[in-house]
């Protein structure tokens, strides 16, 4: 399922006291929370790679008047989007209603969603100057609308399931970021790794530390469990991924 633990087992610095996460929560549900901790389970959670809300009618008439990023910005919209599946299923979690690529806008690059399209990014990196114009600021504040909706889920499920927060892996959003979109051949996002590798670097930098900080902000928040999305690492080879 690719989730880990918000606990200190994942992040030893981390006080589990300080944070939302409460470990001691008592849910209706907590299958998935002993499941990411290797408790015994009476069956594996399974993760489905879409949210039940992509199909769900309230989802679709929400969509018809306002965009991905609207919704992600509303922290009452997020939230209520986030809750729509549990609400209508019996799952075993929910995530928080976002998507990957808001904290590359945090960093200064300008992010939009074009339908039919996928993510635009309309200032793609391409040169050193490029990367070190990045900013790596504090997503408690400039991404504080995520933070805001997993606070008002944690009140609204009142323990009926756990609440997962996730982001895109430094690679992934890397690649976004240099494309300026989504690709097949990853060409450009190649050539920067390979002929500018102190580049490449930087940026590898500037993503893990913003990637870091936006999840320990999310399990301050409230969010349980983090999954971290590497959703192109497989066009690396493995000398290359490892490094």
């Amino acid at each position: 399922m690719g989730i880990t633990s918000t606990t200190e087992q994942s992040r030893p610095e981390l006080d589990a006291d300080r944070l939302n996460t409460a470990s001691g929560d008592t849910h209706a549900n907590d299958r998935l929370l002993r499941a990411s901790r290797r408790e015994p389970v009476d069956c594996t959670p399974v993760w489905l790679m879409r949210q039940a809300g992509r199909y769900m009618a309230e989802y679709r008439r929400l969509r018809e008047t306002h965009t991905i990023l609207e919704i992600i910005k509303n922290p009452e919209l997020a939230a209520e989007v986030t809750l729509q599946p549990i609400n209508a299923f019996d799952l075993d979690a929910a995530i928080i209603f976002a998507d990957i690529l808001p904290p590359l806008e945090a960093m200064g690059l300008s992010l939009e969603f074009i339908r039919g399209e996928g993510p635009v990014i309309h200032n793609p990196l391409r040169i050193d100057a490029d990367v070190a114009a990045l900013s790596v600021p504090d997503p408690r504040e400039s991404l504080g609308f995520t933070m805001e909706a997993i606070r008002l889920v944690r009140r609204e499920l009142a323990g009926r399931v756990p609440l997962i927060g996730f982001s895109g892996a430094p690679f992934t959003l890397a690649s976004y970021a240099i494309e300026g979109g989504a690709t097949r051949s990853f060409v450009l996002t190649k050539s920067l790794l390979y002929n500018q590798p102190h580049t490449w670097h930087d940026l590898m930098d500037k993503l893990a530390g913003m990637v870091g900080d936006y999840l320990v902000a999310q399990a301050e928040a409230g969010a349980q469990v983090l999954q971290l999305f590497d959703s192109w690492a497989g066009i690396l080879a493995p000398c290359d991924f490892r490094e």
